[in-house]
């Protein structure tokens, strides 16, 4: 076990950084209170850089973990500085009168160190090689968010959410990990490898698959997939902005990450559907095509008829979920592929690209707000506090423009080459019609994210109050900085692209292409020589690098 130590460097910084800030959030001092933000931050960039220039993984998919956890930790910076404010907004106010401070009151070091906690789960997900460290990934990373929702308000509407998210997240856990103990029953074990040697020597027997179907259900609650969406939208209106983008994005990638590790285990075949036939087993391969295609249907005719930003961003979230099952489906391509050829590197790729455009939307709805009838500071949800937000208040308006645009797959946009990826990786695969599905509710979203960019950039403020800024300036800059990555990664994006492509290289599991040399655990897939392969210069636009 001592071995893996130096593939754990990242967790182990947020574990540390968690300890640190559960003791500073408990000090007398407001200023060193209001620490614990930035502590995160500090601890989060750290651990993405040791991600970074780390070892890579020792499972099915070893070079994804040192991608994934950069990606969970760097995005996880901007939901650390998005959910500034969010509690013990009254005690502070109250102890700044002269109120004697009472640590039993105050919740920022737990908050905090929750948010930590899930990051830190959804960083060992990627670092996964058996079932038992899956399970234990996956509820580290879901038992912190059912807390985070309930205290996030002093409503009773987040408490209603919390309980809500909390007996469904209850019955995924349990359905996934039944699934899991099929999986052990049908295979004797429950390490990835020895997992898929056992299915590509004796074939996917009935408790295997079993397993896996109960496996792929109860992980689709994290990633809020038919059937599992049920909670998505009370839970996400019922919390407060900021812990809704974190519930967004978080829970959603630790899901997609065990989905892939999931199905390597299986396999992928590279030619067409059609001419030779899927390496997936056709009851798994059916089960994914119509949860992906009920999913982000369902997602999107249900944002239709939205009047809450929340409750619409939470059903285009769906959407999104469904979008990515496609890459899922298409699996990675021939070894070396370039990304257009490749599922998981679009879904890998599609997952930084939402993270930064979801939190960029839902900064802009956190940085407003307006007097309740108490008196208090209330959240905005609904369009009208929107309206003229672009005169009203520039960098938000345009930070919630520019990301919903984005989220529709506008070009030149970063969601835009994101979506490109999934419909070339699908039809390469010879999922035609799925593709087909895709664009059609491509065409769908379109309505309400210009619904949703319109009422910013093209009406007038309506008469009476107009919501003001929350207090908050990290708010405003984590949107910013979400901003300026989503129109910068549009015409500098090929490292991420490249990076995505080599994360996505599937060892053991069939998927290298004739006369490629077998790669070993840290060696990136650009390393080997292949003349053939179109995504090597690194010059080329992130226009040209999407289509090659």
């Amino acid at each position: 076990m001592s071995e893996k130590l130096p593939l754990l460097i990242p967790e182990i910084i947020v574990f540390l950084t968690t300890c640190i800030v559960m003791v500073v959030g408990l000090s007398p001092n407001l200023a060193v209170r209001r620490s614990c933000g930035l502590l995160s931050a500090i601890g989060l960039v750290f651990a993405a850089i040791f991600a970074v220039n780390g070892p890579a993984g020792d499972g099915l998919l070893p070079a994804m973990t040192p991608y994934a956890k950069a990606l969970i930790a760097l995005v996880g910076v901007l939901l650390v500085l998005l959910v500034a404010g969010t509690v013990d907004r009254e005690e502070d106010a109250r102890v700044a009168r002269g109120g004697v401070f009472d640590a039993l009151r105050t919740n920022r070091a737990e908050f905090y160190s929750f948010i930590l906690f899930s990051l830190t789960g959804a960083m060992l997900c990627a670092s996964a090689t058996d079932l038992i460290w899956l399970f234990l990934a996956l509820e580290l990373t879901s038992l912190p968010t059912y807390v985070l929702v309930t205290m996030s308000t002093r409503g009773t509407r987040s408490q209603e959410a919390g309980v809500k998210y909390f007996f469904l997240g209850a019955l995924g856990a349990a359905v996934f990990l039944y699934g899991f103990a099929l999986i052990y029953g049908g295979t004797g074990s429950t390490k990835f490898v020895d997992i898929s040697a056992a299915i590509a020597d004796h074939g996917m027997n009935p408790i295997t698959l079993a397993g896996m179907i109960l496996a792929i259900i109860g992980v689709s609650f994290k990633i809020a997939a038919v059937p599992m969406h049920f909670y998505t939208a009370d839970v996400y209106q019922g919390a407060a902005a900021p812990v809704t983008a974190f519930l967004a994005f978080v829970p959603k990638t630790a899901g997609f990450l065990s989905l892939i590790l999931l199905l390597a285990i299986v396999g992928w075949d590279h030619g067409s559907v059609i001419a030779a036939g899927h390496a997936l087993p056709s009851e798994l391969r059916l089960l994914l095509w119509v949860v992906a295609a009920l999913t982000m249907t369902v997602g999107n005719v249900l944002a239709l008829l939205q009047s809450s930003p929340k409750r619409m961003l939470a059903y285009s979230s769906i959407a999104h979920s469904g979008y990515m099952l496609v890459g899922l489906i298409a699996g990675p391509g021939a070894y070396g592929a370039s990304i257009s050829h490749n599922g998981i590197a679009a879904v890998l790729f599609y997952l930084a690209a939402y993270g930064l455009m979801n939190v960029g939307a839902f900064a802009a709805l956190a940085g407003l707000e307006r007097r309740g009838r108490d008196g208090r500071p209330v959240e905005i949800d609904s369009f009208d506090d929107l309206r003229g937000l672009c005169a009203t208040h520039p960098m938000l308006g345009w930070t919630l423009v520019v990301c919903s645009l984005s989220l529709l797959g506008l070009p030149p946009l970063l969601g835009f080459f994101s979506k490109l990826t999934l419909f070339t990786s699908g039809i390469a695969a010879g999922e035609i019609v799925l593709v087909i599905v895709l664009g059609i509710n491509s065409a769908v979203a379109a309505f309400y994210y210009l619904r949703l960019a319109g009422v910013a950039m093209l009406e007038d403020a309506t008469d009476g109050p107009q919501p003001g800024l929350a207090p908050f300036p990290a708010r405003a800059i984590s949107g910013l900085i979400a901003l300026v990555l989503v129109v910068s990664l549009s015409f500098f994006g090929n490292g991420l692209l490249n990076a995505s492509r080599n994360a996505a290289v599937v060892e053991g599991s069939g998927v290298r292409a004739p006369g490629h040399t077998p790669q070993q655990p840290g060696q990136h897939a650009d390393e080997h020589k292949d003349a053939s392969d179109p995504a090597k210069d690194a010059s080329t636009s992130v226009a040209q690098r999407v289509g090659a």
